[in-house]
């Protein structure tokens, strides 16, 4: 079993191609024993893995790392403890397992491995969180969770213009975003790629085949609802036409204009259920979601902001998206990725409870945050003068 494996790792990491490598490695502990990393389909978990691997073939001895995937027909049927086993009998320790979730009761087998192999570390792919916590066995105390998010403007214009750029800190852009910029506009003109990034810049794949993307992304959406999330027992594969249509509702709806009521009335569900919907897809990476406190998707009522989870989506599914809703989409999406953000009475947005920001065009003005403390406008500017006025594309610099 394990020398046929091995013969299809060959293959695939001969046709790995791209050498650029994202910001996760540097918030992975790869010393942990067991890590799984979720994400969006075409996010690049599985790019991820197999440059991990090319790093491990390159310090221990090639039987010491095993990658394996249950996205291949030939790997369906493989008992993933037999596997381990197996694995472990020829000294190996580093075991990369990817599209996780398509192994029916995964989860106790992780457990049992993480239980009878402590020396083996074992890192698994899944396309959403509920897909590993939502399983029979309690993972959640054996693994450690992290989210891959798509690519942010930093990492987009890193590929685009083949040079390094720095990241920023939201406590740093808060304080010097005027210095910063200076800094970064001597690096390249910051708006002249933003409108292609929101476009269709979030997704790597997007620099392998351009002309393509806006399809491809299509086929993202509708395969996480369809197999993913169907697949997972979150819905009935009668009920994801709702789903579908549910996004279509929010693509074309301002952040605030989107009655709860009236829309669980429009795809014919409850109200209970329309937030369980809405949990699913944030949880598929489909769907961001901002409420005004701490207690989840679930407690919503009305002060909710629902957006696509990334404007690359909007531009998929709606014909022409409005303008205010991208640049809050494109806020919310980059600063969720590390920070806690809410909404807000005054402004658009609170992060970590302490900074408040208005989202805006170049006119927009302190009118609706005056004498706030650590509040800031957002417009849709090149540069600043007022490190109270901060340029939109700098939330990209977030990680």
């Amino acid at each position: 079993m394990i020398k046929s494996i091995v013969k299809l790792e060959k293959r695939i990491l001969k046709g790995l191609q791209t050498t650029y490598k994202r910001y996760f490695f540097d918030r992975v502990d790869f010393s942990s024993q067991m890590i799984a990393v979720v994400g969006s389909r075409g996010v690049g978990k599985t790019t991820f893995l197999l440059q991990y691997l090319k790093e491990l073939k390159e310090r221990y001895p090639t039987h010491k790392s095993l990658y394996f995937s249950y996205d291949y027909p030939t790997n369906v049927d493989i008992k993933l403890y037999e596997l381990a086993e197996e694995f472990a009998k020829i000294g190996g320790e580093y075991l990369l397992l990817d599209e996780i979730h398509k192994y029916d009761n995964f989860a106790l087998d992780l457990k049992a491995i993480y239980d009878f192999h402590p020396q083996m570390k074992v890192i698994f792919t899944g396309s959403c969180a509920s897909s590993i916590y939502n399983s029979q066995a309690d993972l959640s105390r054996r693994a450690v969770l992290y989210h891959m998010n798509g690519l942010s403007y930093r990492e987009f214009l890193e590929l685009h213009l083949n040079k390094k750029l720095p990241i920023f800190s939201l406590e740093e852009i808060c304080r010097d975003s005027v210095s910063i910029v200076d800094k970064l506009s001597d690096e390249f003109l910051p708006l002249e790629y933003f409108d292609e990034y929101l476009r269709c810049g979030y997704y790597p794949f997007y620099f392998s085949d351009k002309n393509n993307y806006l399809k491809q992304l299509t086929a993202v959406v509708n395969l996480t609802i369809d197999v993913d999330l169907v697949m997972l027992g979150h819905i009935k594969s009668n009920f994801a036409n709702k789903l579908k249509k549910l996004l279509n509702i929010i693509c074309y709806s301002k952040p605030f204009e989107l009655n709860i009521t009236k829309v669980s009335a429009n795809i014919e569900v409850s109200r209970n259920t329309l937030y369980a919907y809405l949990a699913y897809l944030e949880k598929g990476d489909l769907l961001t979601v901002v409420v005004d406190n701490k207690k989840g998707v679930s407690a919503l009522s009305k002060p909710e902001k629902l957006y696509l989870n990334n404007t690359n989506l909007f531009y998929a599914l709606c014909d022409e998206p409005e303008i205010g809703t991208i640049r809050e989409s494109f806020f919310a999406n980059q600063l969720k990725e590390s920070y806690e953000v809410t909404s807000s009475k005054k402004g658009d947005f609170i992060v970590n409870g302490k900074y408040t920001f208005e989202v805006g065009g170049k006119n927009k003005g302190f009118k609706q945050i005056k004498d706030m403390e650590n509040s800031f406008i957002v417009q849709d500017i090149d540069s600043t003068e007022d490190n109270n006025k901060i340029p939109l594309w700098l939330f990209g610099f977030l990680y």
